[in-house]
């Protein structure tokens, strides 16, 4: 007789899980690309027809009810995800774009990126980012809210230097500067410790913030070289880079030993920890406070293993136009000296 659960069976039903997976994925791609392109061939009509014959705001109103008088089962008939649809034909006139880039992400990712941004060279550059990293709707506002492509690839380092292309290039565009730990929810003034375990605890915003390919290793990761003690801060292996990646933390502006120590770091980690058949070697990241780009320039410039110098930062950034309103430091100090009966300055927003 034969047996109910061959001994391929298992690989069989594995294979089979796969293949459904993969064309499930492949029919959601689809249906998606196809819905992009109807919304944005709806888009173009409504602006053709709004520019050649001088209608009005109201088509829309009147498009939308009697569309879905006819198609009652279907969503985004909206007179405003119809006036989305105009905008984004607008935003992007040339119809092979919109096959080969805008389609290829869901219609709502399309129109977060129309809301949050103007600049259509930025536009690009999120649609892109977008495809490249697999983005949710929540990660891709976080993104653009975090204006990380101002971050990415900012970071000081020496990977042209000490590291064959094109890992070179990879590394330096997986870096940024600087990184923003907004989420943690801490003062600057929160010590090292304070702001790793806090790292750690918020574990997926920090791997977010990192970027694809971080797979977290652990933290104060003990290193014992001849009987003595050394405790990396953060230790990830990058899935892309294959290679371990170091992070130091420091709650200081850069100084010169920070490189020192982590060029010995390195050195450990791909002696004690690396494979050398598997890995590439070890990639390291300082994070500080601040830094003065002259320092960390020489402080990089002989030195032979690859690392980054970047910054981070624990609370949001106000925006430009905001922070310029508001008085500085040393005005507050001056005003606390006048004492308590010296006249209020005026409001810069009253």
């Amino acid at each position: 007789m034969t047996p109910l659960h061959p001994t391929d069976y298992a690989t069989w039903l594995a294979d089979l899980k796969t293949q459904i997976r993969s064309a499930r994925l492949k029919a959601s791609l689809a249906v998606n690309r196809e819905l992009v392109l109807l919304y944005w061939r709806m888009g173009r009509e409504i602006l053709e027809r709004q520019n050649s014959q001088g209608w009005g705001a109201k088509v829309i109103e009147q498009l939308a009810k009697d569309l879905r008088a006819e198609f009652s089962d279907m969503r985004g008939l909206s007179p405003r995800n119809m006036k989305y649809m105009r905008a984004f034909a607008e935003a992007w006139p040339v119809e092979a774009f919109v096959q080969q880039a805008a389609a290829q992400i869901p219609w709502f990712h399309n129109c977060t990126i129309l809301d949050k941004l103007k600049d259509r060279a930025t536009r690009e550059w999120y649609i892109h980012k977008t495809i490249e990293n697999g983005w949710s709707r929540s990660v891709l506002e976080l993104q653009i809210e975090t204006a990380v492509h101002h971050r990415l690839g900012a970071a000081q380092n020496n990977f042209a230097r000490t590291l064959p292309a094109p890992q070179s290039d990879l590394a330096r565009d997986l870096m940024k500067d600087p990184y923003a730990f907004d989420f943690l929810g801490i003062t600057d003034a929160s010590s090292e410790r304070t702001i790793e375990k806090a790292l750690t605890t918020h574990l997926r915003d920090f791997l977010i913030e990192l970027g694809v390919g971080f797979a977290f290793v652990g933290s104060q990761y003990k290193l014992d070289i001849e009987g003595d003690e050394f405790f990396i801060d953060l230790l990830f292996y990058h899935t892309r880079l294959h290679c371990y990646v170091v992070i130091e933390l420091k709650n200081t502006e850069f100084r010169f030993e920070y490189t020192g120590q982590l060029n010995g770091y390195l050195a450990a980690v791909d002696d004690l920890v690396r494979d050398p058949a598997h890995d590439a070697p070890t990639i390291g990241m300082v994070l500080c406070k601040s830094k003065k780009k002259t320092m960390v320039e020489y402080a990089l410039r002989g030195v032979q293993t690859p690392m980054g110098v970047s910054t981070y930062r624990t609370t949001p950034e106000l925006p430009q136009e905001i922070s310029a309103l508001l008085p500085s430091m040393e005005a507050l100090v001056a005003q606390l000296d006048a004492g308590d009966h010296a006249p209020a300055p005026p409001s810069p927003l009253a």
